[in-house]
């Protein structure tokens, strides 16, 4: 039962762990013990149970993705609400696959998935772009389904045709980084007389300054030296080159040594050709997919394609996390604009509505005390002492004595028209006071001033400390623990 190291030998493992699960994974444990007795490896599977547990990197994406599409306070439904767009960041890294027809773009994704998802041939199997990415379950979409998946890429309905040759495939592989990669399979291109059902340069060159990777394949048997494909790949170059990488793929085709130089040398020569295309250290590396039976000398750089992927990878953590800061701290600075904007109108609120109030009380007033004067001129003072009292009396007599006084002044053949002046004066006060009323601005309910309290603070006490350590745990899977 026990082997010489004193450890527990494979044949009683396994049935230890047949009396501990359940009758339902009884055979497939049979089927395990066979093939442990028979001495075969038993063969590896697309979506091992190591690998369905979330890598890092994938569970700060996540983490991230879910801070921005919360529904209850999501930073997208909170920036909504404070009249500032913002967009969720992708919860994967977009590469885009392009090249001649033949390229090897689809046997390259089949092969980085480990599952044929693609069909890969001479022909031009590719006739519209598909979207390779992972999923819980395996499925095909088509289309619309295609664009409901992946919203941001709507504007390809700007190009007329191309909805009909979207498609989806969603793997539940989990191999190399793949969970954390959506892969775009271009359409083959080729020179001459193939038409297109789309504008074809014109998506193709959309989508790449959408992905975060754009690999070019030439195939060293093909049209390597595609005209649509280079004229594709230099507009590429100038808007977003920096993300653009060219690889030599299928060189375990192009013969021996010399024969791979000599095409290498022609495909670099015709691309530093054109302006857009001339670099400095121009790199192509060489990449075919391994074949244990079809051993080759030529050195294959494809394992630098995944390290390429995989930094990318971590660059969009780091973007991602960085994009998380900006964007909290634009909430905050909007909510604390708003709130000082809210303070300066509800002073100059104050200021307008004591403007109103002094032009409406003179509207009244002046007319009412003209009016007053001619009736208190009819009343003896005796009559009006006992009606209001001395005191009021007296006050009444001095206001309305300082009008008359004023009246008495005037001509009597200009009294008309001081009338008809004093009554249009009165009427403007009147105007102005509706016209400040109305010059108010709209102010913050108390609800909204204390759901943007609550907002700044959720951001502060939880968006924030939570960036912070997915930041800190980030870093504490890159770098030794003595750096902390």
């Amino acid at each position: 039962m026990f082997d010489h190291m004193g450890a527990l030998h494979p044949h009683s493992r396994v049935s230890a762990t047949l009396k501990v699960f359940p009758p339902v994974l009884q055979r497939a444990e049979r089927l395990l013990l066979v093939v442990i007795m028979s001495g075969r490896k038993p063969r590896s599977v697309a979506n091992p149970l190591e690998s369905a547990i979330n890598t890092p990197s994938e569970r700060i994406l996540k983490e991230c993705h879910s801070l921005y599409v919360d529904s209850e306070n999501g930073l997208v439904k909170i920036a909504n609400s404070l009249g500032v767009q913002l967009l969720p960041p992708r919860k994967k890294i977009i590469v885009m696959i392009m090249g001649n027809h033949s390229a090897g773009k689809s046997s390259f994704i089949n092969w980085y998935v480990e599952e044929h998802i693609q069909k890969a041939g001479v022909a031009i199997e590719t006739q519209g772009f598909t979207f390779i990415t992972s999923g819980r379950k395996r499925e095909s979409l088509t289309g619309n389904a295609t664009l409901h998946l992946y919203p941001h890429f709507r504007p390809l309905l700007e190009f007329k045709g191309v909805t009909d040759y979207l498609s989806a495939e969603i793997s539940t592989s989990k191999q190399k980084k793949f969970s954390l990669v959506t892969f775009v399979d271009t359409p083959g291109l080729v020179d001459g007389d193939m038409v297109y059902p789309f504008n074809v340069n014109s998506a193709i060159t959309w989508l790449g300054e959408q992905a975060d990777l754009v690999f070019v394949f030439f195939d060293p048997m093909g049209q390597a030296l595609c005209k649509r494909t280079l004229n594709i790949v230099e507009k590429l170059s100038e808007k977003c080159g920096d993300k653009v990488l060219f690889y030599l793929s299928k060189a375990d085709e192009a013969g021996n040594e010399t024969d791979r130089q000599r095409v290498m040398m022609q495909i670099v020569q015709e691309l530093c050709r054109r302006p857009g295309l001339n670099k400095c250290g121009f790199e192509m590396p060489t990449i075919y997919i391994p074949n244990p039976q079809k051993p080759s000398r030529c050195v294959n750089q494809i394992d630098g394609v995944c390290q390429t992927i995989e930094k990318t990878i971590n660059q969009a953590v780091q973007k991602t996390l960085n994009q998380l800061e900006k964007d909290s701290d634009l909430i905050c600075a909007t909510i604390s604009s708003r709130l000082q904007q809210d303070r300066a109108d509800v002073s100059y609120n104050k200021s307008v509505r004591l403007h109103s109030f002094l032009c409406g009380a003179l509207g009244i007033v002046l007319p009412t005390l003209f009016i007053l004067s001619f009736i208190v001129n009819t009343i003896s003072k005796e009559q009006l002492d006992d009606l209001l009292g001395e005191g009021a009396a007296r006050i009444v007599y001095i206001f309305t004595g300082v009008v008359m006084y004023l009246w008495d002044w005037i001509p009597e053949d200009g009294q008309v028209i001081c009338v008809i002046v004093f009554g249009a004066f009165c009427y403007f006060l009147l105007f102005l006071a509706k016209y400040f009323a109305g010059r108010g601005n709209k102010t913050l309910t108390k609800k909204e001033k204390r759901a943007m309290a609550e907002y700044n603070d959720y951001i502060n006490d939880i968006v924030k400390a939570k960036k912070g350590k997915l930041y800190e745990w980030y870093l504490q899977q890159c770098a030794a623990e003595y750096d902390f």
